[in-house]
């Protein structure tokens, strides 16, 4: 019996495990029949059999499944040992990446014209929507209301007076110069009429373009050709001086605006290409920096702003993930299923022949499954890939101290 448990013990790990599941219920068979009454040379009946040997019978058998798992599965005293370490470690590799910044960015107009009313007045006939594309000049909505009728009535007698004053002037030359010629009056006279007349005419020119204008300010235009994209104010408000009706987008080329974050926003430069990729579409658009603004935002970061570079098919308010290409450096590789975050900082395990060591170092960009390790690894150095988690937190249940 003793012989028989000490083979199946020393059989060769992972081979033959069905044989030595077998010979394990063999050992228990056998141990049983040593226990049958003398005089059986064949196992009893159910009936014949104690209730203690059924139940240890039964236990073998369910303890099976148990021993094919284990003897399917290779053990090493020392837990990670031979093949099963060579194949848990990777050698880093030293590679040449280009750095990428990446942010988050939204397609914005290059600009946003408001358009204002200059005096107040009750609005009238605005007709737009938001969406409406509209031309340059093009008549928007209308003012009206008392104080817009009371202004333009101010106009109109301040124009007739002038009028009234200039056929005054021009009546009062004719009459200066014909005094001249019959020596009724002197050349002095004749000078200053000529001189009120000149004063008259300039007050009538001022009154009709102040009337002018008066009627401009009763009707609200389009600056610009664009689109509008807000309307402010509806049919009946009262509106004061300065209001803003609504707001135009003015047909041109739009622009990405992103915010970039981190330590290495210095780096930015005007001038770098990268790729911006719409929220949704899977065809990302060519990009450079344009601007990049003089100092850091409340939030700590830095705005940019990228203008396409080719013909670009996006619309006003589009988000999506900007990629900009930096200069080429040197890394050195290691899987990224290495790296372990412990405490705010990242370490990798490090295998050396005095065992696994950490180590504590920085990493970079990632490509793949690779990641690039800026400071604290060297190229040739085996590092663990596989449950490299695991194994440095190995023991920690030891710094524990179990409760009462």
């Amino acid at each position: 019996m003793a012989q028989k448990v000490r083979i199946l013990a020393d059989s060769p790990d992972g081979e033959n495990t069905m044989d030595n599941a077998r010979r394990f219920l063999k050992v228990a068979l056998t141990f049983e029949r040593l226990r049958w009454p003398a005089g059986h040379r064949s196992p009893p009946s159910k009936a014949d059999m104690p209730y203690r040997h059924r139940r240890r019978l039964v236990a073998a058998i369910a303890t099976l499944p148990w021993l094919i798992c284990a003897f399917a599965q290779p053990a090493h005293a020392d837990g990670a040992s031979g093949p099963a370490r060579a194949a848990s470690t990777v050698a880093a590799k030293q590679q040449t990446l280009s750095v990428q910044f990446s942010a988050y960015g939204q397609v914005e107009p290059t600009s946003i014209v408001n358009v204002s009313v200059v005096d107040s007045g009750t609005v009238s006939d605005l007709h737009v929507l938001p969406g409406s594309v509209v031309s340059a000049g093009q008549v928007l909505a209308r003012l009206s209301g008392p104080q817009m009728h009371s202004l333009l009535t101010q106009r109109e007698t301040t124009l007739q007076s002038a009028q009234a004053r200039l056929e005054a002037a021009t009546n009062a030359l004719a009459a200066a110069r014909s005094q001249l010629a019959t020596h009724l009056t002197t050349q002095q006279a004749v000078d200053a009429a000529a001189s009120e007349l000149a004063a008259a005419n300039a007050s009538v020119q001022t009154a009709q373009a102040q009337l002018a204008e008066t009627h401009d300010l009763g009707v609200v235009k389009a600056p610009i050709a664009g689109t509008v994209v807000a309307v402010q104010a509806a049919d009946g408000e009262q509106a004061h001086a300065g209001q803003a009706l609504l707001t135009i987008q003015p047909r041109g080329p739009l622009w990405v605006r992103a915010k970039y974050y981190g330590d290495d926003t210095p780096a930015l430069r005007i001038g770098m290409t990268g790729r911006f990729a719409p929220a949704g579409s899977s065809a990302p658009i060519p990009v450079k920096v344009a601007t990049i603004a003089p100092a850091l935002g409340t939030d700590g970061g830095l705005q940019v702003g990228l203008i396409a570079t080719s013909d670009a098919h996006w619309i006003s308010g589009q988000w999506g993930t900007v990629t900009l290409d930096g200069p080429s450096t040197p890394f050195v590789m290691v899987p990224t299923a290495s790296l372990i975050l412990d405490r705010g900082q990242w370490w990798v395990l490090v295998h050396t022949p005095k065992g696994d060591e950490p180590r504590l170092v920085v990493p970079g960009p990632a490509r793949g499954w690779q990641t690039g390790i800026v400071s604290g690894l060297q190229p040739g150095e085996q590092v663990v890939a596989q449950d490299a988690f695991l194994e440095y937190h190995r023991g920690i249940a030891q710094t524990y101290q179990p409760p009462d």
